[in-house]
């Protein structure tokens, strides 16, 4: 089975998981913009929908759906995100689509956050995937160094510009081996808005596409 018919394989199987009156976060992504293609087929359980990129919210109009604000709806009962990178504990590198900021933010405003990848996205150690990091920029050069400074090749995004209107620094060469501390040290680098690395507000749940069957897991402890 290639890798597409994987994400339509676990965008598919997640929908068996929403449930009456959800009031639902939708992050972004390849895996996810096939979500949204399924949804309409539970709209009828769907009290409100959040979205957290320009793109996702363009794709769910699209489909039928109108999109709400967080501040309007509260705290959502389940957020639903791809992942670049995931390992056993459900820490995750995202950002790849330059949506960090608000992923994060719906993340950790929902009740429960369901991850859906195929099964690539599996890892034991983070990092060989780039760690995005949204900077303002203002502060690029500083924070390059800072990165320098802890192990990391820090990119550019060139031509890129995030929804909110920064840049974005794709960190290369890094093993993250302690992504709750890492994710906190690079958040603390005066500049930086969010990173992607997501240890603090993990998945709660993660359905992973095999050749053969939709693996769902919760976090080692």
């Amino acid at each position: 089975m290639d890798q597409n018919s994987k994400k339509r394989k676990v965008a598919e199987s997640v929908l068996d998981l929403i449930e009456n009156g959800e009031i639902l976060g939708i992050g972004s992504g390849s895996t996810v913009n096939i979500l949204i293609e399924y949804l309409p087929k539970v709209k009828n359980k769907i009290q409100d929908i959040v979205s957290s990129s320009v793109k996702s919210t363009e794709l769910l109009k699209a489909n039928g759906f109108d999109v709400n604000e967080l501040r309007a709806v509260g705290r959502l009962s389940k957020y639903i995100d791809g992942a670049d990178e995931v390992n056993k504990y459900l820490h995750m590198i995202k950002g790849g689509g330059g949506a960090l900021t608000r992923e994060k933010i719906l993340a950790h405003n929902s009740e429960k956050f369901i991850c859906i990848v195929d099964e690539s996205k599996k890892v034991d150690t983070l990092g060989k995937f780039p760690l995005p990091v949204e900077v303002i920029p203002l502060a690029q050069s500083a924070i390059a160094l800072e990165l320098i400074k802890i192990g990391g090749r820090p990119v550019l995004r060139e031509g890129f510009t995030t929804d909110n209107g920064n840049i974005i620094l794709d960190v290369h060469n890094l093993e993250i081996s302690q992504p709750l501390a890492f994710e906190s040290k690079i958040n603390n680098i005066p500049g930086v808005i969010t990173n992607g690395i997501f240890a603090m507000d993990h998945a709660h749940l993660l359905l992973s596409a095999g050749d053969k069957q939709v693996e769902i897991t919760e976090p080692i402890v």
